[in-house]
């Protein structure tokens, strides 16, 4: 019998969307041992760019942050990738900051810029 595969979500604010697609590219064949999440417009840039099978949440502006926050407090996501806009404005900011301390509550890995993520990944600790 095969073990279940884990799970990442993978969420970008609009300013960071591409370098999650980079991201997602460079780093194509270990995604593809993971089940993904991510929030709406994410998940479907991940799915048309990077050709990866994404599970698709809600937009993060009307709850999928607050969705993904609830599968980690569930112990279902292994690592969250949030590559944060540290310099935008976010309405949905409390969600944000929600997800945020939801995966330190539940020490779950949270990488929130690409490097954070792609050492995450390389140590195959997922």
């Amino acid at each position: 019998m095969t073990e279940p595969l884990k799970t990442l979500a993978l969420i970008a604010h609009d300013g960071k969307k591409a370098d999650m697609i980079a991201f997602a590219l460079k780093h194509q064949d270990t995604l593809r041992r993971y089940h993904l999440i991510a929030t709406s417009t994410t998940g479907k840039l991940l799915i048309d760019s990077a050709n990866l099978e994404v599970e698709c949440m809600l937009s993060g502006p009307i709850g999928g942050d607050a969705q993904i926050a609830a599968k980690v407090a569930e112990g279902k996501i292994a690592a969250v990738f949030f590559f944060v806009d540290p310099l935008g404005k976010h309405p949905h900011d409390p969600d944000i900051q929600s997800l945020l301390r939801i995966c330190n509550a539940h020490n779950v890995p949270l990488a929130t810029n690409p490097a954070t993520a792609a050492f995450i990944i390389s140590q195959q600790a997922l």
